[in-house]
């Protein structure tokens, strides 16, 4: 089987780091409740890695209180260790099933750390969209090597990976500036 280069499959992976940014920023605290706060998670059920979806229903009952009704009575610990254990800085309160999470009022100091983590966030989104266009360099070479395209061929589909990259990586800082806004605003 022949091997061609797809700009299209190339932007659509670069997509698929945005999509995961965007699940990452939706993840990040800004002082109001949100379900997605708790997405990220991962708990420890039945010997595997599961996310908190899978055990538990998250709502919203109050703008400052999240509500995590466990499925099973036997992971209620296991979802509260994940929580505690957790970047978020939530301290969960059991009663039966159902673990509340008070969110509380965020200082300046917390704000700024919460930026931060959105700033790592981001540089792990950009490193994405940066191996998706080392991916697409190194096939275009292996092409022009093998001489499946011309020389001229390889350079125009290179600048129009180079062209998909830096259009990612600006979606990404304006995704960034976005949530930066809404974090710090008081």
């Amino acid at each position: 089987m022949a091997t061609t280069f797809d700009l299209a499959d190339v932007k659509r992976r670069m997509q698929g780091a945005i999509n995961a940014f965007k699940n990452d920023l939706a993840s990040l605290r800004t002082g109001r409740a949100s379900p997605n706060l708790l997405d990220p998670l991962q708990i420890d059920a039945y010997g595997a890695m599961m996310p908190i979806s899978q055990v538990a229903t998250v709502n919203v009952p109050e703008p400052r209180l999240l509500s995590v009704q466990v499925w099973d009575r036997g992971m209620v610990a296991a979802v509260e260790k994940a929580i505690r254990e957790s970047d978020l800085g939530l301290n969960p309160q059991t009663e039966g099933q159902v673990i509340r999470l008070r969110i509380p009022e965020m200082n300046e100091q917390r704000r700024k750390e919460m930026v931060k983590v959105a700033h790592k966030y981001t540089e792990e989104a950009k490193v994405a969209v940066r191996h998706v266009r080392r991916d697409g360099l190194d096939l275009l070479k292996k092409l022009e090597k093998d001489s499946a395209i011309s020389e001229d061929d390889g350079k125009r589909h290179a600048d129009q990976v180079q062209k998909a990259t830096d259009q990612f990586v600006a979606e990404i800082d304006t995704l960034l500036a976005a949530k930066e806004k809404e974090i710090m605003h008081v």
